[in-house]
């Protein structure tokens, strides 16, 4: 916390809410107070930005933007942005108060960290600036001052926006380089742009100086080390701190690439990498690593001497001749040589035994490989394997390895296991609804849901035309993974039923909700029952299509005339009762027709849409040439 200069404005309470109780530090842009929320009794913190900028409208209104955007950045790893207000010539944020230190602390405490630790930080660090990336928003200023570590450990970025907010202000200032030189990528410098991939850029330095304890460029000018960020390559951690595995040196040196292209495209790929290099090394590898440089930094040194310390007396050593010194010296320093040799030899080994004698890497090209195949590979170099439960995977085909654990390229013991999971295909997703198409509609409809066509066999319908699909298997609507196929089924056409015996009205009355013109012709036969279907045209199991014309022949009902004893044939005539078609579902003019055709009147009614959604009556039997209600609906 900043004290050390008195602030004028502690103890001030700005925009009649927010006391400002400390002063925590002063930036380039803005100083920020620990403040006190009055309304909702809470610590918050307040970046006051300097009144220089604040004079600036276009950089207020821009600030303001930016404000904004920051704002709606939702990730448990980014300082939030609760509110931005101006009182009098103060311009402020008000933000998340994060109760511990940033990382420029923890470096300046730890000096540098070990690989596991540095990796650790970098991947909330990098989750918080993937979000804004994909967000559309670059920080600009990524580094480890607004790096904060929370006292439970949690990592926050802060300050999102401020320099993008700079950079476009239109400002100029003598020597003045928009960000912090030390993390500048090399187009910044050139010509003062930024993408996300100069985040990138920036978060791979700091991974460097977590890793290293210093920055990869230094100079006795800004302009000095700007002009290295430009002109000369990051060296690899590792050449700094032996030791470092590989796979952590390609994460800096990628990232710090001075071509953009050449960088991780965004945070959140960056993020990847680091968490799969990260769950490749062993838990306790920061320890033996520091171990290792520990010995490394004492084999070059004489053992003491039995019962001495090894700081040498001089009181222990009588003075000696010249000539026997000369001698004793040469052979002192052929012995000492020939001792520091031996340690380098047997340190060199011990050290290429721990980091990497006993260790093997999970090949990289296992992913998208048979299992078999990668059992072998595996079992071959000295590892044990096991395999998982199959996982979906739109990347790896079916049956093929869709990942490891530890992941491919990390480094292992001999004998440690690694875990296949095989991929059970791509994640399933819903089957489209094909029916009603005819086939080849179908299977463009599914190729482009990326399924693939199974068997197809057919089947009569008395709903659907002939040509057309019946149904798939699995059905409409379920859930199946593209990477099994999908079956079709596709109707012959409807089949004239078998209608002899049945109720004329209602023979008639089912022709017709199959779409087909019914001629209904009468003639009275002996031992028949009146009104029932005594043959039909076509004959039953017919293939038949709506539009057809279908006859059907009933027998005339019996009736008497003046109670005489002759029996004379006649029709039911118009009063009869009939049987009412179901109509729902049909579109309105079909249903009509069907309805006039079974002998109604009709009524419309509804609002909107042409489908018949309710009719009255709904069943049963009608007199002949009564209405018939149908209600529409979309």
């Amino acid at each position: 916390m900043d004290t050390s200069v008195a602030d004028p404005l502690v103890g001030q309470v700005l925009d009649g809410r927010y006391r400002i109780e400390s002063r925590v530090a002063r930036g380039g842009m803005a100083t920020v107070y620990e403040a006190r929320d009055l309304r909702l009794d809470r610590t918050v913190a307040i970046k006051v930005m300097h009144a220089a900028l604040a004079a600036d409208e276009g950089f207020v209104a821009r600030f303001i933007g930016e404000a904004k955007a920051a704002a709606a950045l939702s990730h448990p790893n980014v300082v939030a942005v609760y509110d931005q207000r101006t009182d009098s010539e103060h311009v402020f944020l008000v933000m998340e108060y994060v109760a511990g230190r940033n990382l420029r602390d923890v470096l300046d405490e730890h000096g540098r960290l070990g690989p596991r630790a540095a990796l650790e930080i970098m991947q909330p660090v990098l989750a918080a600036l993937g979000a804004a990336h994909r967000a559309g928003l670059v920080h600009r200023d990524v580094k480890p001052e607004n790096v904060l570590i929370a006292e439970d450990g949690q990592a926050k970025v802060a300050d999102f926006g401020l320099a993008r907010a700079e950079a476009s202000s239109g400002m100029t200032r003598t020597g003045m380089i928009i960000g912090t030189v030390g993390y500048l990528a090399p187009e910044q410098v050139l010509n003062g742009t930024a993408d996300i991939r100069s985040d990138v850029y920036a978060a791979g330095i700091m991974l460097y100086e977590m890793l290293t304890g210093e920055p990869p460029h230094r100079g006795d000018t800004p302009l000095a080390v700007a002009y290295k960020h430009v002109n000369e390559t990051v060296p690899p951690p590792s050449a700094a701190v032996p030791g470092l595995p590989h796979q952590v040196d390609a994460l800096v040196t990628r990232a710090t690439s001075r071509d953009p292209d050449h960088r991780q495209q965004d945070a959140n790929r960056f993020l990847a990498e680091v968490a799969e290099v990260f769950g490749g090394l062993p838990r306790d590898f920061d320890r033996r690593l520091e171990e290792s440089t520990r010995v490394r930094h004492t084999a070059l040194l004489p053992p003491p001497r039995a019962g001495h310390t090894a700081v040498l007396d001089p009181r222990e050593y009588p003075a000696r001749p010249a000539q026997e010194e000369r001698s004793n010296r040469a052979v002192g320093i052929w012995a000492v040589t020939a001792v520091g040799v031996v340690a380098a030899i047997v340190l060199g080994w011990a050290v290429w035994y721990q980091t990497y004698g006993q260790y093997d890497h999970v090949p990289d090209d296992i992913i998208g490989m048979r299992v078999a195949d990668a059992r072998e590979r595996l079992e071959d170099g000295g590892l044990v394997v096991r395999v998982a439960d199959r996982q979906y995977s739109d990347r790896v085909r079916k049956g093929e390895v869709a990942k490891s654990d530890p992941p491919a390229g990390a480094r292992v013991a001999k004998g440690h296991t690694v875990v296949l999971t095989p991929s059970a295909g791509r994640a399933p997703r819903e089957v489209p609804d094909v029916t009603g198409k005819s086939l080849g509609d179908a299977r463009k409809t599914l190729q482009k849901e990326g399924f693939t066509v199974g068997r197809e066999s057919s089947t009569p319908s008395q709903t659907v035309a002939k040509g057309k699909v019946v149904q798939t298997a699995p059905e409409a609507g379920r859930k199946h993974s593209p990477d099994d196929p999908v079956d079709i089924v596709v109707s012959t056409g409807m089949s004239m039923p078998d209608l002899v015996g049945d109720d004329g009205d209602d023979a008639a009355n089912r022709l017709r909700s199959m779409g087909l013109d019914v001629k209904v012709e009468k003639k009275q036969v002996g031992g028949k029952p009146p009104g029932s279907v005594i043959s039909q045209n076509p004959a039953p199991g017919t293939g038949v299509s709506g539009g057809d014309d279908v006859t059907i022949v009933v027998n005339k009902r019996d009736c008497l005339v003046d109670a005489g004893p002759i029996q004379i044939g006649c029709d039911d005539g118009d009063n009869s009762r009939i049987p009412v078609p179901d109509v729902t579902g049909r579109t309105v003019e079909d249903a009509s027709r069907v309805l006039r055709d079974s002998g109604f009147q009709v009524n419309v009614t509804g609002f909107g849409g042409n489908i018949v959604r309710f009719q009255s009556p709904s069943n049963g039997r009608a007199p002949r040439g009564s209405t018939v209600t149908i209600v529409k609906g979309p």
